[in-house]
């Protein structure tokens, strides 16, 4: 982080309104010494992290590094006990709640796909759309000829255009994966939060979805948490190894997995 971003003053940093107009940082997501304890249990232990506009990166790290809990401080489901967590340079994600924050633009994926099944793979991506639905965009068909053509494209980006009228229990698990990122997609997010994606995955799908966020991460940023070291080398992005709560090692892929520390802690398991 550079020092000018450490100076941010607190009191500044206010939850939406007026007064957080003026940018505090220019990173797309700063969090400076973030502090969780659960029933005396520290989960995150001064963690920092900043992530910039358009970046992807892979976080790491063992169970119980607080890979989760910095997450669910993210969006809103765990407020932290100290600390400073900015989104966009001017909104206070200690001071929102879940709702607030994902309309600040941040769409969270967890690890298990949650998708309706019993609907198709397009109405899916409909049913998640961001966009206006007043009387009057409905009235001269504005909304119709958008999502038409915006479901196209999402589903084209997600490589599922082909099975746009099947159920979506239908869809293999991979398949489901990238359907709920599409659906994430459709909320048109300025960060994406991904949770270990390729768990159950068939090499040729894991291959697929580093493609699939690749690509992604050309318009929106990524940050994606994984275990499978293969799928993160071929993210080819920054990657931050967490450790009981704090950043550990951070850099790229090479440099991460040559740390002796991150080897004994994480690799060499």
């Amino acid at each position: 982080m550079s020092e000018a971003d450490l100076l941010i003053p607190e009191a500044a940093v206010a939850g939406g309104g007026p007064a957080t107009e003026r940018r505090l940082t220019q990173a797309l997501l700063y969090l400076d010494d973030v502090r969780v304890t659960f029933d005396g249990y520290r989960a995150l232990r001064g963690l920092s992290l900043t992530l910039e506009r358009g970046e992807m990166r892979a976080i790491i790290g063992p169970n119980g590094a607080g890979k989760t809990t910095m997450m669910d401080v993210i969006t809103g489901k765990t407020r932290p006990d100290t600390g400073a967590a900015v989104f966009d340079g001017v909104h206070d994600l200690t001071r929102l709640d879940e709702p607030a924050i994902a309309d600040l633009g941040i769409g969270r994926k967890f690890q298990k796909p949650t998708v309706f099944e019993s609907h198709t793979v397009s109405d899916n991506i409909v049913l998640a759309l961001k966009g206006p639905r007043s009387a009057l965009a409905s009235l001269f068909g504005w909304r119709n000829r958008v999502e038409a053509a915006r479901v196209e494209e999402i589903l084209v980006t997600v490589g599922l255009i082909a099975h746009r009228g099947r159920p979506a229990a239908d869809l293999s698990h991979g398949q489901k994966q990238w359907l709920e990122i599409g659906m994430l997609l459709a909320q048109d997010p300025k960060l994406l939060l991904v949770d270990e994606p390729v768990a159950g995955m068939t090499d040729a799908e894991t291959e697929a979805t580093a493609t699939l966020l690749r690509a992604i991460a050309r318009d929106h940023a990524v940050m994606v948490v994984e275990h499978d070291m293969h799928f993160v080398r071929a993210l080819a992005c920054r990657v931050t190894c967490l450790h009981e709560g704090a950043v550990l090692a951070e850099g790229s892929i090479d440099a991460v997995s040559a740390d002796p520390r991150v080897v004994e802690v994480y690799l060499g398991r």
